[in-house]
């Protein structure tokens, strides 16, 4: 219990850090309702894992903390990505081949995708090709699914395999749908991430696929990244949540994309 209450106090910190920037320990305890010792032994652990650099009285974010790796992120708007997630699963229909990269949003697509009694039933195996190790696991024991997993360099903060390796394997791929996680997208650029060789793979199973699904929540709309992944006419829909401001959404409609959401 005690590891989990803790789990959660680093998920709430990193969240406050990613938006702040700092925490002083006061802030930190006020924010979290626990004692500034407790805050201080918090803030001693995520300096020690790279998450964070202490200070004095505080901490600062490093680059990692603004690129959160996927066990730390996974609790964030976690409602809003489930519905996202069984929004995009009820698109697939039994017996297609389905590509999944990695991230907190896609991990629920495969969740809900694994979920459903029809593919569990059907007589043709739905496959799933994914580059991402948290996916292939949740996965591996669904014996109704065909479960294919590309190579490469581990990403440690998606958990994503990317680089040439698995860019080659890709090529030999026909997909029907890829459903694709970001870090930022916009009406105008497209999709984007933070990392340039994640986003090269994507872009090659994006490219295998038939069609391309972006599922992203409402606070990825209308913002960019580093590297770009998609152009805005690669992109068939995007699945997000209610939080979507009409104007967000408005963008993405007249560039001929269409919209579903929760």
């Amino acid at each position: 219990m005690r590891l989990v209450e803790r789990r959660a106090r680093w998920n709430k910190l990193l969240e406050l850090l990613s938006e702040e920037g700092s925490l002083d320990v006061a802030t930190a305890s006020e924010r979290l309702g626990v004692s500034p010792a407790t805050v201080r032994r918090d803030f001693k652990e995520l300096d020690e894992q790279d998450l964070a650099t202490r200070t004095h009285g505080g901490i600062v974010a490093t680059a990692v903390a603004y690129d959160l790796p996927l066990r730390y992120r996974s609790a964030r708007r976690a409602a809003e990505k489930q519905r996202i997630g069984r929004i995009a699963a009820n698109l697939v229909a039994p017996g297609e081949v389905v590509g999944l990269n990695g991230g907190t949003t896609t991990t629920e697509v495969a969740r809900a995708l694994g979920g459903r009694r029809d593919i569990q039933e059907s007589v043709n195996p739905t496959t799933v090709v994914t580059n991402a190790l948290n996916i292939a696991s949740e996965l591996v024991l669904r014996n109704q699914l065909k479960l294919v997993v590309v190579g490469g360099r581990v990403r440690a903060q998606t958990y994503e395999l990317v680089g040439p390796f698995g860019s080659a394997m890709l090529e030999d791929v026909v997909l029907d749908v890829a459903f694709v996680g970001v870090d930022a997208v916009d009406a105008h650029l497209g999709a984007t991430s933070n990392d340039e060789d994640e986003a090269a793979t994507t872009r090659r199973m994006a490219e295998r696929a038939r069609r391309v699904v972006v599922v992203a929540d409402h606070v990825k709309l209308g913002t960019q990244a580093f590297a770009r992944t998609l152009p805005p006419s690669r992109i068939q829909t995007l699945i997000t949540d209610r939080g979507a401001s009409r104007d967000a959404l408005d963008a993405f409609r007249e560039a001929g994309i269409t919209i579903l959401s929760d």
